[in-house]
């Protein structure tokens, strides 16, 4: 599913018009009748009741007040407020303005603070609003007067439904642009925003309808996008099936590189993992002291005792071992638990250069590489990198808050400029693919914020590579997979308190799920519903 940002969606908007000749009227009008029917059928019918609509004097106001026209044919009682002059509105939203004066839709004209004011008293009997104010091209902070109503309607206790993109929400981060309007729907038009499924953004959108306002197209594949979201029927036909003869010989050998001292655990999980994942065989490497008590953890990887340190990490004179077992194998995990002793990450830096099979590299793993990430762009395959936050900020030279504030961005630019696969873990985990392509994952829930959750994606992820999946396609069947799998244990035990290796244990189930078609989750947090422009009370 194709995700746009702000840009994209105004280029497609202005070609649409100028290159096919659809009047930007004939835009707003279909938008504002698609998202008239979503309202009724929706928020509407749990509230009915008088309509507020808090409009702007752009295009956004312009399709709220389409919204208002057909509001007042079906007989809802609907009063506009308009939060600027009349005479400030221009082109297609005046054409509008108008047509609401010749209905005898109430507008009332609170362009300050002062008017804003004198209309509380009725503002506070409206028993639903519609806001409309400033749609998606806010890239700044809201402030005083706006900034003022949008708390007013947040504080009101009354349902909101946002006409295209929350007032607020920045559409191509998902971040809150220091106050935004908490909707319980919005319905958004041509396609869905980058800041609609990301967080907070997600949160502040509710559920999600997409309108088909007439964009031919043509212009979709000209403008072009490189963000999606990540969806059932992308992953299907990329997942290997097997054949009736199929033997473990054939779906694929792994090596894993893991463990030290106090860390056993995540080198098991990793393995075991990528058992469930499917893949044939599963070899550890461990340092060597740690070998017995690994045995006793994972019965169907094999295990192999590697050089070590003093202090009982791998070492860097196991490279001529590492590299003698990958032959044969057809990826390379490594990183969960290894600690981060100097030598280790001499080895990993080496293995880096060196690995004729794609890595996947997680934890420990980045932390060794994060003083020197540009040995990454010397690999010799390719390789997946799993950062949650933290890992990317050490990566990339940022903070932790610099990343969270945009996901896509950060981890887009780090993979088009060191050719890597990112996979960037947390609410909405982004996928990014060394051509700047970048996927949101819808699936996974607060319940995964627990230990070895990590070492569970890194296994998965190297699992299904083994048995043939393309690297990227990997990344994304994984990362869905895992939260796939997770949202299963949240709806049938808790929200939270499932443990990692019970989300190891589901993964054949979720397998199972999305290749007969069941993948399909309804959010906690949101619902994306598709529709075209249908006639209004169908």
């Amino acid at each position: 599913m194709v995700l746009v940002t702000a840009d994209e969606m105004q280029r497609m908007d202005r070609a649409t018009i100028e290159s096919f000749g659809i009047p930007g009227r004939v835009l707003m009008e279909n938008a504002g009748r698609g998202a008239t029917t979503f309202f009724l059928n929706t928020v509407y019918r749990n509230h009915p009741g008088s309509v507020g609509i808090v409009a702007g004097r752009g295009n956004n106001g312009g399709d709220g007040f389409v919204m208002a026209r057909y509001l007042r044919q079906k007989g809802v009682r609907v009063t506009v407020f308009l939060l600027s002059e009349r005479d400030r509105v221009k082109g297609d939203a005046a054409a509008n303005l108008r047509l609401l004066d010749t209905m005898g839709v109430p507008v009332l004209d609170l362009a300050d603070a002062p008017a804003f004011e004198s209309q509380k008293s009725l503002m506070r009997h409206q028993h639903v609003w519609i806001d409309a104010i400033l749609g998606t091209g806010l890239s700044s902070d809201v402030r005083g007067y706006f900034k003022t109503v949008i708390n007013f309607i947040n504080q009101h206790g009354r349902p909101v439904f946002a006409v295209d993109i929350a007032s607020g929400l920045n559409a191509d981060t998902g971040q809150v642009c220091g106050v935004c309007i908490q909707a319980v729907a919005t319905a958004t038009f041509g396609f869905a925003k980058i800041g609609h499924l990301s967080f907070p953004g997600r949160t502040h959108s509710g559920q999600l309808k997409i309108i088909d306002i007439g964009i031919p197209p043509q212009v979709t594949a000209k403008i072009g996008s490189r963000q999606r979201l990540i969806t059932p029927g992308t992953l299907i036909g990329e997942i290997p099936l097997r054949s009736a003869t199929a033997h473990k010989g054939q779906t694929g050998h792994l090596l894993i590189l893991a463990g030290s001292p106090g860390k056993t655990g995540a080198a098991a999980m990793t393995a075991t993992a990528a058992m469930r994942a499917g893949a044939g065989l599963v070899t550890l490497g461990i340092p060597k002291s740690l070998n017995p008590a690994i045995e006793t953890m994972v019965t169907e990887a094999m295990t192999v005792g590697m050089p070590e340190t003093a202090d009982g990490a791998l070492d860097e004179s196991a490279y001529d071992s590492v590299m003698s077992l990958i032959v044969g194998k057809r990826c390379l995990a490594a990183g969960p638990g290894l600690g981060t002793h100097a030598s280790t990450g001499r080895l990993i830096v080496r293995l880096i250069e060196d690995s004729p099979i794609p890595m996947v590299v997680d934890a420990d793993g980045l932390n060794l590489i994060a003083a020197e990430p540009s040995v990454l762009s010397k690999r010799r395959s390719a390789i997946v990198l799993t950062p949650h936050p933290g890992e990317m900020a050490r990566l990339s030279g940022h903070t932790t808050a610099e990343i969270q504030s945009d996901r896509i961005g950060h981890a887009r630019y780090f993979a088009e400029r060191h050719r890597v696969h990112v996979v960037l873990k947390g609410a909405a985990t982004v996928v990014a693919l060394p051509d700047g392509t970048v996927f949101i994952n819808p699936t996974g829930n607060p319940g995964m914020a627990s230990g070895g959750m990590g070492d569970a994606l890194t296994g998965l992820i190297a699992g299904l590579i083994v048995q043939g999946m393309e690297v990227g396609a990997a990344a994304r069947a994984g990362t869905y997979l895992h939260g796939l799998a997770a949202d299963r244990l949240a709806q049938q035990k808790a929200p939270f308190g499932y443990l990692a290796g019970e989300v190891i244990d589901t993964l054949p189930e979720a397998m199972d799920e999305l290749l007969t078609g069941g993948g399909h989750l309804t959010w906690p947090q949101q619902d994306i519903l598709f529709c075209p422009t249908d006639p209004i009370g169908k």
